[in-house]
């Protein structure tokens, strides 16, 4: 029987048929692998970590890298990356093979990258890594959307061929719908998650009811869930039409008043609509005075007003400065949803804040008052006394109040009852100076005042007596006065005669001494040098006393001050600052009138320190000085004579840097370690008191020394040392930025040690 036997050309087509049939039956079982394999996971990590494992090993690659767009920054990033590369990477999506692939969509094979000139080399020189071949294809879903790319590197049998780089997209293609959940499950989990902080935050921020806290809150919740660098809350003043904030994010809660039509602020006001400006120094509203004022550059600004539920705008929210680039519309949205939650709060925290005070200003009248203040009801009863009175009649609370009159003054004070019932028979006050009255076993010298009690109807409540113990302060007004301005003996008064006790309490201590005054005092001779001090102390002491400062004493040249002592104000380190900036000014002022006559010039170092001291009478029985002690002064010292090394005029510690309220010119000098003591401190030094002629384009040069510091502790002594020599091309006579390159060049000729910290040991005191 004869068989058919097939031409040549069949013969050799059907082992090719074959091949072709098992390799498109390895790529189904391969991507049906890959749909197993995305399915097995749930989180877009694991979903890149997996199908990068498998299109490398399916491609013979030495490294496998899969970068997705960030529609938001426009950047190819990967999460996932083989090798040595653990980090997240990121570049433009219109950089390198990577963005050349996902914008035109094209897949590249390229067998020497570093000869094409669209190879970014900067990656293998950050890692070390050669790259020698790339095959890179474009992500796309089902609706040709390209939504990233996918790249191998380094084959590592020859190179890549059409048929690696059609197994490559197969398999991401395969695996795309697996990426796309992955990715919108990620979205919904940050969105839901970002909706819960926002949540929480709001319910966290509008619990609080007082309205310092409260906007401290708000203004911090700002700055952080929008990623800028500062934030301010204006409300609206109604009576005097200013827009007003007691909070800034790094303006140390100093208070800000503008009229409340002026600027971005008070445009977003008026307007009642949400700006929001890129470019800050290009828009013709905003006013770049603050920021010469304060050395801040505000590069973006997003305000949005604050609406309250009757549909009135009560202030608006003004964030500065958004980190990576400008505010975005989410931003926008994020902000309005913010503002609109808190404005109840706002207008709640507001109305208790005007209760608050109004109870606070009645209750704190009566108790500043040095005089006691006591009322009867209308059956004679003492119904209330305040501090100051029962301190005058040597008695508590439990003594005092609810006693009968007749009872409590019958025995020792008959005559305190013949007033009381006087006034209640005529409805008209009562005067008694200078009488005796007695109390506790003592007899003291009072001036009281008997006033009848009326309601709104006129009906009898009650009486009010006032009592004015003037034995007490005249005594006191006689020892203070001795070494106090009368101002404050006079508030001592009236805190009390136990406030001359000694206690620990926080101050701001001021050393101020003259420079070279052997030198000045050879040339003056005895009776010029003593002159010269008198003058001298004049304009400084009246200076110190103006911002309610204590003259302590002086040291020979030298003089100590106290502010908070011995009566505390809310801004005494703002006091203190002020204080010193107003002497060197003053100084300057009277430099050039002695100029003028043909006398010396004289020049002075101030330092300032924020501490706990202990102060109080100190000495013996014949021989007392009220005074501060503590490691506070002594750190204000060392201060005062480290103005000597810095070529500087006002230093100050970083305890009373941080708890500056006001906003002053000012740069970090350096951490020292002073004489006696081994924990470093930063100390500051305050220019506010330059003018442009003194010390032209201040802002600039405070840039320039902020970031050569930066470059100095980080070891970068030669940028460093640029840095600093750019502050002296602005002003040569910047000494402290002359000590820093100096620094520089001994520290690149002498290494410091591999535990350098920056920190700048003080020998002398």
């Amino acid at each position: 029987m004869k068989r058919d036997v097939p031409p040549p050309a069949a013969r050799n087509a059907a082992p090719d048929q074959g091949r072709r049939q098992r390799r498109r039956a390895r790529l189904t079982e391969l991507l049906l692998e890959v749909s197993r394999r995305m399915a097995a996971y749930d989180t877009l990590d694991e979903v890149l970590r997996a199908l990068v494992d498998m299109t490398t090993a399916q491609l013979d690659a030495e490294r496998g890298t899969l970068f997705l767009n960030d529609p938001a920054t426009n950047e190819l990033y990967s999460r996932v990356a083989q090798g040595n590369i653990k980090r997240e990477i990121r570049l433009l999506n219109t950089t390198g093979i990577a963005g050349h692939v996902y914008t035109s969509g094209e897949p590249l094979i390229i067998d020497d990258p570093y000869s094409d000139p669209r190879f970014n080399r900067s990656i293998d020189e950050q890692t070390g890594f050669v790259t020698r071949n790339v095959v890179c294809v474009p992500i796309k879903t089902v609706k040709g959307e390209v939504i990233g790319v996918a790249q191998a590197l380094n084959k590592r049998h020859g190179h890549f061929t059409r048929h690696d780089l059609d197994l490559l997209d197969a398999m991401t293609t395969q695996g795309t719908v697996a990426l796309q959940g992955a990715q919108f499950i990620e979205r919904m989990k940050a969105v839901r998650a970002q909706e819960m902080e926002f949540v929480e935050t709001v319910s966290e921020v509008t619990a609080d009811i007082k309205l310092g806290s409260l906007l401290q809150k708000v203004m911090g919740e700002a700055t952080r869930l929008l990623n800028a660098e500062r934030s301010t809350l204006f409300l609206n003043d109604e009576k005097t039409r200013e827009l007003w904030s007691e909070v800034g994010q790094g303006l140390e809660s100093m208070q800000i008043r503008l009229p409340n039509h002026l600027g971005i602020a008070g445009a977003v006001f008026t307007s009642g609509k949400s700006i929001n400006i890129p470019y800050a120094y290009a828009d013709l509203r905003f006013n770049p005075s603050f920021d010469k004022k304060t050395g801040y550059f505000t590069r973006s600004i997003l305000c949005t007003p604050i609406v309250n539920k009757h549909g009135k705008v009560i202030g608006v929210t003004q964030v500065l400065n958004k980190r990576g680039g400008p505010f975005s519309a989410e931003d926008e949205s994020r902000l309005r949803a913010f503002t609109a939650q808190i404005s109840i709060a706002l207008e709640n925290a507001k109305l208790f804040a005007d209760v608050q005070n109004m109870k606070n200003y009645s209750e704190a009248m009566l108790e500043s008052m040095s005089n006691g203040v006591l009322t009867l009801d209308d059956a004679g009863k003492l119904a209330t006394c305040n501090a100051a009175g029962l301190r005058i009649l040597r008695a508590g609370a439990a003594d005092v109040l609810q006693k009968k009159a007749a009872d409590y003054f019958g025995a020792d004070n008959p005559w305190v009852l013949e007033k009381l019932k006087k006034v209640d028979e005529s409805s008209h006050p009562e005067i008694i100076m200078d009488t005796e009255l007695a109390c506790g076993g003592e007899r003291l010298s009072v001036n009281l005042t008997v006033l009848p009690l009326t309601s709104a109807e006129r009906k009898r409540i009650g009486s009010m007596m006032l009592i004015e113990d003037i034995s007490s302060e005249k005594r006191l007004k006689s020892t203070m006065s001795r070494y106090m301005d009368p101002g404050i003996a006079d508030r001592l008064v009236e805190a009390g005669g136990e406030a001359l006790g000694g206690q620990s309490v926080e101050a701001t201590v001021l050393f101020a001494d003259i420079r070279s005054f052997t030198t000045h005092s050879e040339k003056l001779g005895p009776q010029g040098t003593v002159a010269m001090l008198n003058e001298y102390f004049t304009l400084m002491v009246d200076i110190i006393q103006r911002e309610g400062g204590m003259l302590d004493k002086f040291i020979g040249d030298a003089i100590m001050a106290g502010f908070g002592v011995p009566v505390a104000h809310d801004d005494d380190v703002d006091r203190s600052v002020r204080a010193a900036i107003g002497m060197i000014r003053e100084l300057r002022r009277w430099n050039a009138q002695r100029a003028s006559e043909g006398r010396a010039p004289i020049d002075i170092g101030i330092g300032l320190n924020t501490d706990l001291v202990v102060s109080g009478n100190i000495g013996s029985k014949k021989r007392m000085d009220y005074t501060m002690i503590g490691d506070g002064v002594n750190l204000a010292s060392r201060l005062e004579s480290a103005c000597k090394q810095y070529g500087s005029h006002i230093l100050v510690s970083e305890l009373t840097y941080g708890k500056l309220r006001g906003t002053y010119r000012a740069r970090e000098v350096d951490l020292v370690v002073v004489k006696g003591k081994t924990q470093p401190v930063a100390i500051y030094e305050i220019l506010d008191y330059h003018t442009e002629e003194t010390y032209p384009h201040v802002s600039d040069a405070l840039g320039y020394f902020r970031d050569g510091l930066a470059k100095y502790r980080g070891r970068d002594f030669a940028g460093a040392r640029a840095l600093f020599g750019k502050v002296l091309e602005i002003n040569a006579a910047d000494r402290t930025a002359q000590l820093y390159v100096e620094r520089c060049a001994h520290l690149m000729k002498t290494p410091p040690a591999p535990d350098w910290a920056g920190v700048w040991v003080m020998e002398s005191k």
